[in-house]
């Protein structure tokens, strides 16, 4: 099992940045990769950046590439999301996600473990 804590969300302008962290606690933290996955009203949940268990690989979708930047510390077992260059189409609920696997995946289902949630507002 893996607990994940969420934290950093709030209220922002565009063009504003936010910081998110995500503290893991529970099994081996550096033998997971991570994911950040938001949800808007309405809409699906979806990736935002992932990272494998080594700090080697990431991803991005293409709507934050060059804004976002996802890192992690297996040493204090925290994985952040750095987010500029914010715009009203980031407001979202932003997820932090656990898969028990070290390579990062795309898809909503290969992550087991998820956080609470926290609330990122963009106003315009």
């Amino acid at each position: 099992q893996v607990q994940l804590v969420e934290s950093g969300g709030g209220l922002v302008q565009a063009g504003g940045s936010l910081r998110l962290s995500c503290a893991a606690s529970g099994r081996t933290f550096s033998s997971v990769a991570m994911g950040w996955f938001r949800q808007a009203p309405g809409n699906e949940r979806e990736l935002v950046a992932a990272v494998s268990w080594s700090g080697a690989n990431t991803y991005y979708a293409d709507s934050v590439k060059g804004r976002f930047t996802i890192s992690r510390d297996n040493a204090k077992n925290t994985v952040d999301l750095q987010m500029n260059s914010l715009k009203p189409e980031d407001t979202a609920v932003y997820y932090c996600a656990a898969r028990p696997n070290s390579n990062l995946a795309f898809d909503l289902s290969a992550y087991h473990y998820w956080g609470q949630g926290t609330q990122v507002t963009v106003s315009s």
